[in-house]
């Protein structure tokens, strides 16, 4: 039976789109494949690591009929890759095997049953739906992703809050030395709900989510979520725990605030940050009215000195960070001026962005 006839780069993109999640090595050999459905011209393709499945349905040539498999992900796209991307290729299956043809290449591949593939339960117990565009959800992931922790002890951090209450979505982040958050509104208004998305979900939906305004459908139940988009079905089970209560930590009546350039002030903390050692990654800054000093040296006594004109007349504060929290948030954003605002030497800093009143970094000093 040829189960499908397509150009090279369409069936290449279904299975790309689905493999992102299937693990090369797995205690179950049958999820290192990918679960194809034919059902007439239609086929649904499903990869599952047994806490996300991802699904994606195309249309192909073929013959008629119904029909059921699993084959090797990575090995499928693997060839699929190293064949011309306008070739025609075929996929038909005879016996208890497929066989991929393109050109005067020809490869035959072992499959496993389809019933040997774990699918994941879905909940019953689904909140309302609501949606944002795509590139919204991308921009605030985006925006806290660098924030989260891994394969922190307190394994509720190591992935992101996503709280739906009202009209707003907010998505927050930690590691428990920084601290980051993000908001959007919502077109309807949502009665409270708060899930944790595991790390490897966030970057996978990462990957996936375009930068278009066409919208990803979200719902949320007591352990599981759903998102819908791009012809996409996204289910994912949840991080179980409590996350910290965010709004404790992020300053409210810091007195100190400077407004200035975030390329030339990442550009500066970039430069310091190559003196500095890999187990210490300190760098001092030095607000003085008119001028900020960042400073760095090493245990080879070497340092680095920068200079940056700012409009800035409050106290004279000096403090310490670890230069790469400082980094990760700069180097996440796209505006030109961010806020710094500061209380003294020991309390944490917070990072906000003039024309984004959704966006907040909260980070912790370090004595040095």
């Amino acid at each position: 039976m040829i189960v499908l006839k397509s150009p090279q780069e369409k069936f290449l993109g279904a299975l790309q789109a689905v493999a992102g999640i299937v693990e090369r090595r797995h205690t179950l050999p049958v999820l290192a494949n990918v679960l194809m459905r034919k059902t007439g011209n239609d086929i649904e393709f499903t990869t599952s690591d047994l806490e996300i499945q991802v699904r994606t349905r195309a249309s192909f040539d073929g013959d008629g009929g119904n029909f059921s498999s699993t084959v090797g992900a990575r090995k499928l796209i693997d060839i699929l890759r190293t064949l011309p991307a306008d070739q025609n290729v075929t996929l038909s299956s005879n016996q208890s095997k497929l066989v991929l043809a393109g050109g005067k290449s020809r490869f035959t591949l072992q499959t496993l049953p389809a019933e040997d593939f774990p699918l994941v339960q879905e909940a019953a117990d689904f909140g309302p739906a609501f949606s944002v565009p795509q590139k919204s959800l991308k921009a605030l992931i985006a925006q806290v992703h660098f924030a989260m922790a891994v394969h922190d002890i307190r394994y509720y951090l190591n992935g992101i809050l996503f709280v739906a209450e009202g009209k707003s979505l907010t998505l927050v982040a930690t590691d428990g030395h920084r601290l980051a958050l993000a908001q959007a509104t919502l077109d309807v208004e949502m009665p409270k709900q708060e899930v944790i998305l595991p790390r490897k979900t966030v970057l996978e939906l990462q990957r996936l989510l375009k930068d278009e305004d066409t919208a990803i459908e979200m719902r949320f139940a007591g352990n599981q979520a759903k998102f819908a988009f791009s012809g996409m079905e996204f289910v994912t089970k949840l991080v179980e725990g409590k996350f910290p209560d965010y709004n404790r930590v992020i300053p409210k009546n810091h007195k100190n605030h400077v407004t200035l350039g975030r390329a030339p002030l990442l550009a500066s903390l970039q430069r310091a940050a190559i003196l500095t050692s890999e187990k210490f990654k300190g760098v001092r800054l030095n607000f003085e009215p008119g001028v900020l000093r960042i400073a760095s040296s090493n245990a080879e006594q070497e340092e680095a000195k920068e200079e940056l004109e700012i409009d800035y007349g409050g106290d004279a504060i000096e403090i310490g960070f670890n230069v790469t929290y400082l980094m990760d948030a700069l180097a996440n954003m796209d505006q030109e001026m961010v806020t710094l605002s500061l209380q003294d030497a020991n309390s944490s800093a917070l990072v906000t962005v003039p024309e984004q009143a959704g966006f907040k970094y909260v980070v912790m000093p370090m004595r040095i």
